[in-house]
């Protein structure tokens, strides 16, 4: 699991950054919203439009698209644009059970000049510099033709699939397991290339999953997969193609997705991510968490991940301020973002403030006690 971000220089983080995920002496939601390791399960960055809250999150994407994407990623597009610096710096770190991983990357864009480095409880199993590096991964320990613009670690996994390290395997199952999903645009990255997609979940897995959650949570509602749906009063029949159709327990009465609310469509779009990440492990990283959904839906959501979830982890941005609450995330959950001209973007976890659980999180967030709170006029 996810322990640490380090970032510096990308996007509208001029100065070093740092993001900890491992959990304080909190105890509220200590049995659900921490692993058994006591790693926070996730956590929630929000501020003002245009301070820098999806960059956070994007520093996870980008590593996903630099370790598995099928197009070789430009990293020179992510520097600060206002920082006479010309390099950028990430620094991941993740925990399974007592093992630690750390992997560094820092890319100088004016040289092209890579710098990578990758540590396995404390033992540098990675050193590159440029075009040479040494590996303790492989047979081969000496690289001295390293493709200057792609990550030497993606070529190993690719070559050798790790088979002779258990650790590394588990770190790249986990990162292959994650999902970046942009809720506003319904659109999902997976780098294992499951099939998160609506249809072709449905396809794939059919309707029992989505089903199911609307029971348990009482949607009042269902949905069929077919060619045909038949109600009580009208039929629909697609010719041929299969149909997403809603079914609602007091009209039931084919509803056609496409006529469908943007807050249904979100959130039948978002669940297959939800299912599998919370199934197989890793991070589900959502942008725009909160579009379209009713505060009590964004609440709902978060708890079931919690809830499910046993080493697995949610990352969301969202502007729903209903969420900074004792009964959804813990304070040591809870990120403020806020951009500060010059600087760049700043972060301050809540829990730095030392609230107290009884206390009311959202009104101290409003009142600007953790910082990130929007302010567009004199008040």
């Amino acid at each position: 699991m996810l322990t640490k971000i380090e970032i510096e220089n990308f996007k509208s983080f001029k100065n070093k950054t740092i993001v900890d995920f491992k959990s304080t002496n909190y105890k509220i939601l200590k049995e659900r919203n921490v692993s058994q390791d006591g790693i926070l399960k996730g956590g929630i960055f929000v501020g003002a439009n245009a301070s820098g809250k999806t960059n956070i999150i994007l520093s996870l994407r980008l590593l996903l698209e630099l370790l598995f994407g099928e197009k070789l990623t430009n990293i020179s597009t992510y520097k600060c644009l206002f920082s006479e610096n010309d390099n950028i710096k990430f620094y991941y770190e993740f925990q399974f059970d007592e093992d630690i991983i750390e992997y560094k990357i820092e890319y100088d864009t004016r040289k092209r000049f890579m710098l990578e480095t990758l540590l396995v409880n404390n033992k540098i199993v990675l050193d590159r510099m440029g075009e040479n590096a040494k590996s303790y991964i492989t047979d081969n320990q000496i690289f001295n033709d390293v493709d200057k613009n792609s990550l030497l670690l993606r070529s190993i996994y690719f070559n050798t699939k790790f088979m002779s390290n258990d650790i590394l395997k588990k770190w790249f199952r986990y990162l292959l397991n994650s999902v970046y999903l942009d809720a506003f645009l319904r659109i999902g990255v997976n780098p294992s290339n499951n099939s998160l997609g609506l249809k072709e979940y449905l396809e794939n897995n059919g309707i029992e999953d989505i089903n199911s959650f609307f029971r348990e949570y009482n949607f009042n509602q269902i949905i069929e997969y077919s060619e045909t749906s038949i109600g009580n009063l009208i039929s629909i029949d697609t010719e041929g193609e299969k149909n997403i159709f809603f079914k609602r327990e007091e009209i039931g009465e084919p509803i056609p997705f496409a006529m469908e609310s943007l807050g249904n469509k979100n959130l039948l779009s978002m669940l297959p991510s939800f299912f599998h990440v919370i199934k197989n492990g890793g991070m589900l990283i959502i942008d725009e968490f909160s579009s379209a959904f009713h505060n009590k839906l964004e609440e709902l959501l978060i708890r079931y991940f919690m809830e499910k979830s046993k080493k697995s982890q949610v990352f969301i941005v969202s502007h729903s301020t209903n969420l900074l609450s004792n009964s959804i995330f813990r304070p040591d959950q809870e990120y403020a973002v806020e951009f500060k001209g010059n600087d760049g973007s700043v972060i301050n976890r809540f829990s730095n403030e030392k609230p107290r659980e009884a206390q009311n999180i959202e009104k101290m967030y409003v009142s600007g006690v953790f910082g990130g709170k929007p302010v567009y006029e004199d008040e």
